[in-house]
């Protein structure tokens, strides 16, 4: 590496050092964003707060009420005396769950005969509701099935009820579907991806907005050195960033790694490609720092909805996935999760490398001689 090289890098270094917003911005958001996003961007649901109109109060009743309270997706807060005080304890959210015990609930289960509970959602957060509706459901069918072997137990006829087929599930690579470890992976792709091309983008554009980049036209300084050399220091704090998340992720939220990490590292780098290319593209366009940023931006808001980020790619419409395919974090988020979360080799993960190393490397071209031309 030559010495003009060196000195563009150590140059681009202090003035990194030298902007305090800059520096918030590489080093404090980061963090911010693995923490609130490892914590508040869950679809784990729990203690959905649930509201009980109890018209039995019989033993069975209560043994109705115990099987919710175990699950830890419920849990009751209140105890109403009427329809219309549950409808409005769902319509102030006070509670997004009602269980209705109708007054005959005990007796028709002591009689051996077959009683209905009424389990009201409120449905205007179709997570939480979709996610109540199936524990209600399970906790209903268990404590049905407890309730049917008992009764064939009294009658001596326990083996009758041996259930044809038996389904087995088995969750691999994540058992406890914890949703952090879907998260944080994402994490590393989106600070790559947002960070070193708005910082690429804005650190060019101030040097045409301050006047300096005639200075360094006028240097010595071929026109590659001062792609490189505006480039490389984000290159390296990018990476920085990257296993600032891996190392919180795993020894904070316990985010597994199991593959390789010279992998990791070699495909992050590869994926650095088309961030930095976007940004060096952005520069091209853009005559104020306020531009870039918004020249990047029209970027990255589809790139990260449309790469599955936070919306699984199976559950959009067929135009939309085909768009898809034309943002670079779809793949890279498909190599990142598959390389910590199920520690596969490379050849698992052939198309998205070739897909990412085909963008990049196209961008990087493409954004680079729209530079050296603009330079000329």
């Amino acid at each position: 590496m030559n010495s003009r090289l060196l000195s563009l890098i150590r140059k681009e270094f202090i003035q990194i050092g030298r902007d305090p917003r800059a520096l918030i911005l590489i080093l404090v958001i980061p963090i911010m964003q693995l923490f609130l996003l490892g914590y508040a961007a869950t679809n784990d649901v729990r203690n959905v707060p649930m509201a009980v109109f109890d018209q039995d109060r019989g033993p069975e009743a209560r043994e109705l009420l115990d099987a919710y309270r175990s699950a830890d997706y419920f849990n009751i807060v209140l105890e109403v005396n009427s329809e219309a005080e549950l409808r409005e304890a769902l319509d102030y959210a006070k509670v997004r769950v009602g269980l209705i015990i109708p007054p005959d609930y005990s007796a028709k289960i002591e009689g051996d005969g077959s009683a209905q509970v009424a389990f009201v959602l409120d449905g205007s957060d179709p997570t939480v509701a979709s996610t109540a509706f199936s524990a209600a459901q399970l906790v209903g069918q268990a404590l049905s099935t407890r309730i049917t072997v008992e009764r064939l137990e009294r009658r001596g006829q326990s083996g009758v009820l041996t259930p044809p087929v038996e389904v087995r599930t088995q969750v691999w690579y994540n058992p406890d579907l914890v949703s952090s470890y879907f998260m944080i992976p994402g994490v590393i792709g989106t600070i790559l991806y947002a960070l070193t091309s708005i910082l690429t983008a804005t650190s060019i554009v101030r040097e045409r907005e301050r006047g300096t980049i005639e200075q360094l036209i006028v240097t010595p300084i071929r026109p590659w050195e001062l792609v490189v050399g505006k480039m490389l220091p984000y290159v390296i704090l990018g990476l920085m960033n990257a296993l600032e998340v891996l190392l919180l992720g795993h020894f904070w939220f316990g985010v597994p790694v199991r593959g390789s990490l010279i992998w990791i590292a070699l495909l992050s780098m590869l994926f650095l490609l088309t961030s930095l290319g976007i940004g060096l593209m952005a520069s091209t366009v853009a005559n104020t720092q306020m531009e870039a940023m918004l020249v990047v931006w029209m970027t990255l808001l589809p790139g990260i909805f449309l790469s599955g980020f936070f919306f699984p790619l199976e559950a959009m419409p067929t135009v939309l996935r085909v768009i898809s395919y034309f943002f670079p974090l779809r793949y890279f988020l498909t190599i990142i999760r598959s390389l910590l979360l199920k520690g596969v080799g490379v050849q698992a993960l052939l198309p998205d490398i070739i897909a990412l190393a085909v963008y990049g490397f196209g961008i990087m071209t493409i954004a680079s001689l729209r530079f050296r031309k603009r330079l000329d």
